[in-house]
């Protein structure tokens, strides 16, 4: 999302909770593989240590357009989680025409109208 900074360069800060949003594109066809493999990753993150939630949000009117956001106690536990073997062999299961996006984010106050 950031072409500036890496995926893997967020995943070395510690500084706090955070949310992960990952969009996902497939073809049509890769739709229902996705959501199964999806399922089967996020019971495996609920396992490690830092994990929050999870919600995957699917693009309206058929669009094949997927968005996870996650929320962990700390960018480096969610690297920690994301960069293990078992997580590794689960990423290799996503369709082929998984094109993934992930970036990390904090909340950002915003007087009178967001809390950080």
């Amino acid at each position: 999302m950031d072409e500036q900074i890496t995926y893997m360069q967020q995943l070395q800060q510690d500084d706090g909770p955070v949310v992960l949003i990952n969009q996902f594109n497939v073809t049509a066809a890769d739709a229902a593989l996705l959501l199964e493999v999806w399922a089967d990753d996020a019971e495996f993150m609920k396992t490690q240590p830092g994990f929050i939630s999870t919600q995957l949000h699917r693009g309206t009117s058929g669009s094949t357009t997927f968005m996870n956001v996650a929320a962990w106690e700390s960018a480096r536990a969610l690297g920690d989680a994301f960069r293990s073997p078992e997580f590794q062999e689960r990423v290799a299961r996503y369709p082929d025409s998984t094109v993934a996006a992930p970036h990390v984010f904090q909340k950002v106050a915003v007087a009178g109208i967001c809390l950080a």
